[in-house]
């Protein structure tokens, strides 16, 4: 999941299963379309999409309490509807050309406000934390959702390993720029490279994990590998991927999307079906494979969870 479109199209606004639906009816006629809709609908987006190799299994995974109980999004789905603007606007674009990119070796940076700056090599990463599996809904601004059992570390223990400083208010997350490597970037869809951020306390929050796998294998190339972050009450576009540099700062950070499109696009992400994207409206979503919309949760159904965070905030002003 991530992130938003600019350069919106319908395909890109409904989904996928809907845009294939009305292309079918075109190509097909009413009779035909309305069977092929009814099986696309039932599978899902990516039911006829060809099976890519997957990536190796993560060992000795740690079952988490984190989980909402509601059906898993398939794999195919998971790994083939995606914004990330770095391969390409297309939700198809990732899959199709991510292939060839190379997330080991991988380097992350940790610096500022901290005790214990340092860079690490993501496969030593991994090993500070046992690595725990948290199905999490995933709700994106464009008004579809998914269900994705993530693997990861919990950020949480991340921020108190490295010792922030009494100066530290924000966490900045900086990811790779290498248009050679991640052809998106050669457009100037967004500036690059992409940059998110939280205040320290939501990084702190149980829930806030830097993923390194979904399904009990690594990160598919197409969904941030080899390390993203992952913050289910808000909106997907904060989800930011291939992470290079963490940066704990004084202010608070820029982020890609509000300085993009600062009227559309806040700081804080947080999934709110109260405050509409000035395009359309969030009350609503679809979950992909489902053919019904449901009520959008206020926090994505995380408000027992994370609420306190915000106690006293205008969330329709600081949005």
């Amino acid at each position: 999941m991530a992130d938003r479109d600019d350069d919106l199209d319908r395909s890109d606004v409904t989904p996928y299963a809907l845009y294939l639906r009305r292309r079918q009816f075109l190509a097909l006629g009413a009779g035909a379309a309305v069977s092929a809709a009814a099986l696309s609908l039932r599978l899902g987006p990516t039911a006829f999409a060809k099976e890519a190799p997957q990536p190796a299994v993560i060992p000795n995974v740690k079952k988490s309490a984190f989980v909402v109980d509601e059906a898993q999004t398939p794999y195919q789905d998971v790994t083939h509807y995606n914004n990330y603007y770095e391969f390409g606007t297309d939700k198809a674009d990732p899959a199709a050309y991510s292939g060839s990119f190379q997330p080991r070796p991988w380097k992350v940076t940790f610096e500022g406000e901290i005790a214990k700056p340092q860079t690490v090599e993501i496969d030593e990463l991994m090993k500070w934390f046992p690595l725990e599996e948290r199905v999490y809904r995933m709700r994106c601004v464009e008004a579809w959702s998914m269900v994705i059992p993530w693997v990861g570390l919990p950020l949480g223990d991340l921020v108190r390993k490295l010792e922030p400083t009494a100066k530290a208010k924000y966490v900045a997350f900086t990811s790779l720029r290498d248009p050679s490597r991640m052809p998106g970037q050669q457009r100037e869809v967004l500036e690059w490279p992409y940059v998110e951020g939280l205040r320290l306390d939501e990084a702190l929050n149980p829930l806030a994990l830097l993923a390194v796998g979904l399904y009990g294998r690594l990160l598919p190339n197409q969904n941030g590998a080899p390390l993203r972050l992952v913050v289910p009450w808000k909106y997907g576009f904060k989800g930011i991927k291939a992470i290079t540099r963490i940066r704990f700062t004084e202010r608070e950070p820029p982020t890609s999307w509000n300085r993009s499109a600062p009227g559309e696009y806040g700081f804080y992400a947080n999934v709110n079906p109260a405050v509409d994207h000035p395009r359309w409206s969030q009350a609503s979503e679809r979950r992909i494979g489902e053919f019904f919309k449901r009520k959008t949760l206020p926090f994505n159904g995380y408000a027992d969870q994370v609420a306190q965070l915000y106690a006293g905030m205008d969330l329709k002003k600081l949005y």
